[in-house]
This record gives C-alpha cells, sequence and structure tokens, in this order.
C-alpha cells in the first residue's frame, strides 16, 4: 500500500514540474502511483483526494474545478490540482 507520504510528493512534484498557470489531473497521479492499469489505479482516486484537501489546507495547492479555485471541502466531481498563487 502506498502511503500519505509518498502520495504527498508525487502531487508536489507532479505540479511543481507543471508550473505555475498549469494543472495536473489527479488520475495523472494515480497512474503515476500505480501504472497503467485502470483497475489499479483508480483504486489509488480517494486516497489522492484526501491528500489533496489536506494539502489544499495547509496551502500548498489549489483544487480547481472548471478553472477556479474551489473550496476543498465542499466539491464534487471532476478537479485539477495546481501551485497556490502566487503573493
Amino acid at each position: 500500500m502506498i502511503s500519505q507520504d509518498e502520495i504527498r510528493t508525487t502531487i508536489l512534484v507532479a505540479i511543481t514540474e507543471r508550473g505555475v498557470g498549469k494543472t495536473v489531473c489527479p488520475s495523472e497521479i494515480a497512474r503515476q502511483i500505480a501504472g497503467s492499469d485502470e483497475k489499479v489505479w483508480r483504486l489509488m482516486m480517494t486516497p489522492i483526494r484526501a491528500v489533496a484537501v489536506a494539502l489544499a489546507d495547509a496551502g500548498e495547492v489549489r483544487i480547481l474545478r472548471k478553472g477556479r479555485a474551489v473550496n476543498p471541502h465542499d466539491f464534487k466531481g471532476i478537479y485539477r490540482l495546481a501551485l497556490p498563487d502566487e503573493g
């Protein structure tokens, strides 16, 4: 089983590499961790979401839906991850 620290690191590296103004889909993170087998990587989506919410609470990532930042504790559906706003 993958640890929350490993998920956290994978998310932070991915959004940093993508850069300011760009986003990362959580499924990209899942595939990076679990490989390309959809049955395997889909199991990672819930733990990734939990870590993303914790990172958003800490100000380390932004959770976006339809290009807009959302409340990390009150969003549904497809979302993307980005670096926090500067300043």
